[in-house]
């Protein structure tokens, strides 16, 4: 009798440290995405009113109107194309609509950067369309007029041919779960098809378009890329400058807060939205809408508005890149391209398990302690990815840059050894930007396959003496395997795209290939930089695949 309870007792401190130890890395992981923004902030304030005066006299202004402007194209752009394919491959048949709900969210693949190197080749006064156009007519370089693709409008245009999958994948999501009820009663009524779509489908699916419009409008003001090459400053390129060009850590602070400011606004506004969000009469699979057919110049019009986004968003772009590449003279398979291939596959594969393990952490932790702390730690965590990636650079590199300063300046003093920069400018730093930046991502996929865990499992497993540790990895791993991966596999693609936070915290002579890509565009190079281009674009068709076969597993009967 003792012994066995003795025994009882020690599995019990067993499971009381193991749970302690759990709960210590989940609030770590979840203070390390906090700390980013607490350091911008303290850094900003205690740059003085100078700093913000003399940006608004001169910059400030410009950067945010440029900003505002661009958001407010590419949210019109992103939501009138992703709302009207979704409806189209969701709700009628037309030639080729299989192949049109997969295509349709091809363009993620793409990083809005890449396909503004591809356009510009293209579409500029030496491309092929104006070469043409020359050659054609006999005109001489200002006998015409040429939309100027570098421009504000044009960066709106390659970030609308990336981003509108978002709100497409999302509404049409929404449309394949609302139930025929209410849409078969509109048009009882006498609605037409275009006016049931808008009085109920539309409304029905507001939520989730709305959803799709803000992460979009969330991307677009973290884009470094797109708009440095064309020339548009808006705050994410003043943040780069002021770092940089001008060495003023208090203006890019101060930058960085006004665009965080403006981040955490828009994931509010989702955040709201998504409360507010309510799914009735989503029914039974018999009660899903049935797709109409269209016939006559309706379905060929149908065919060309779902077909133009992926054209120019996919696969012109593809086209122009392999032209591009072919004629480079750029090696792949050389020993310098193979140590940018390296280099990314080092941080895209150590961020992305970092990242998800500190994601199952925060997950699970929230799972078997439910309460304010679990709650407050998962919120946290979630932040970063409303934060642009050189916000959260500037906010690891101030305080870190300040320890490091500080321990040299002792380790002089007293035993006349310089340490250097340990953390700054080091792989383990920019992997904890990574990680700040895409822990939502990780988490959202992790907590999906865990709400399909019933909690007697739970029950079940502590009953048979499993500690929560042993219940992590006996129980619950396991079975969520399939979005363990699918957490990793979005993390490693993110990182491989990611130029911002790179470009700004990289060790030194640590390039990947997005940076490589954007160095050999900044330099015009256009030819040599669409062969990383093609690598970052095959790599991210994987999880746009994955999410495709997700969705195609949920579609309506008889869709095409």
């Amino acid at each position: 009798m003792a012994q066995g309870t003795a025994a009882r007792l020690g599995r019990a401190g067993r499971s009381g440290r193991i749970a302690t130890g759990l709960r210590l890395a989940a609030l770590l992981a979840a203070a390390a995405c906090l700390l980013p923004m607490l350091a911008v902030a303290v850094a900003a304030l205690m740059g003085g009113t100078d700093t913000v005066a003399h940006l608004a006299q001169t910059v400030l202004w410009r950067y945010t109107g440029n900003t505002l402007l661009l958001v407010a194209l590419v949210a019109a752009g992103t939501t009138a194309i992703g709302t009207g394919a979704a409806w189209l491959v969701t709700m009628t048949r037309f030639p080729g609509v299989r192949l049109f709900e997969v295509a349709l969210a091809l363009p993620l693949a793409f990083p809005a950067y890449v396909l503004a190197y591809a356009y510009t080749d293209f579409l500029d006064h030496p491309g092929a369309v104006q070469t043409a156009l020359r050659a054609l007519t006999g005109w001489g370089p200002r006998d015409y007029w040429f939309p100027e693709v570098r421009s504000l409008p044009g960066a709106a245009a390659m970030l609308t041919l990336v981003l509108y999958p978002y709100v497409y994948l999302l509404a049409r999501a929404a449309f394949l779960q609302q139930s025929a009820t209410t849409y078969l009663a509109a048009r009882a009524l006498g609605q037409t098809p275009w006016g049931a779509f808008r009085r109920v489908s539309l409304p029905l699916a507001r939520p989730a378009i709305a959803g799709g419009t803000l992460l979009a409008i969330m991307e677009t003001i973290a884009d470094y890329g797109t708009v440095s090459y064309f020339a548009v400053p808006t705050f994410a390129t003043g943040i780069y400058t002021s770092w940089f060009s001008m060495a003023d850590r208090a203006a890019a602070a101060q930058l960085a807060l006004g665009l965080l400011a403006f981040a955490l606004l828009i994931a509010m506004l989702e955040r709201m939205q998504r409360g507010r969000a309510r799914h009735h009469m989503t029914g039974s699979r018999q009660e899903r809408i049935e797709p109409a057919a269209l016939t006559g110049a309706a379905r060929w019009g149908a065919v060309l508005l779902c077909g133009l986004p992926v054209l120019l968003g996919f696969a012109l772009p593809v086209v122009l890149l392999l032209g591009m590449a072919i004629g480079s003279g750029q090696d792949l398979l050389g020993p310098r391209y193979l140590g940018f291939l390296r280099n990314s596959l080092i941080l895209a594969g150590t961020a992305a398990a970092v990242t998800v393990t500190a994601a199952v952490m925060i997950g699970f932790y929230r799972r078997v302690e439910p309460g304010r702390l679990s709650r407050a730690a998962a919120q946290v965590a979630r932040i970063g990815y409303a934060v642009p990636g050189g916000v959260i650079a500037v906010g690891l590199l101030v305080p870190f840059a300040a320890f490091d300063n500080a321990l040299d300046a002792v380790m002089r003093a007293r035993f006349g050894v310089s340490t250097g920069l340990l953390l700054t400018g080091s792989i383990w730093l920019l992997v904890m930007a990574y990680m700040v930046r895409f822990m939502a991502a990780a988490l959202s996929a992790y907590d999906s396959g865990q709400e399909t865990i019933h909690s007697t499992m739970d029950a079940v497993a502590r009953t048979l003496g499993h500690s929560p540790a042993g219940m992590l990895r006996r129980v619950h791993l396991p079975i969520l395997r399939p979005s363990v991966l699918t957490a990793l596999l979005i993390v490693f693609v993110d990182v491989m795209k990611e130029l911002p936070a790179t470009l700004i915290m990289r060790p030194f002579n640590f390039d990947t290939l997005a940076v490589q890509a954007h160095r050999l565009a900044a330099d015009e190079r256009l030819d040599g930089a669409a062969v990383p281009s093609l690598v970052i674009v095959a790599v991210g068709l994987l999880p746009v695949i994955l999410v495709c076969r997700g969705l195609g597993a949920r579609r309506s009967p008889g869709a095409g």
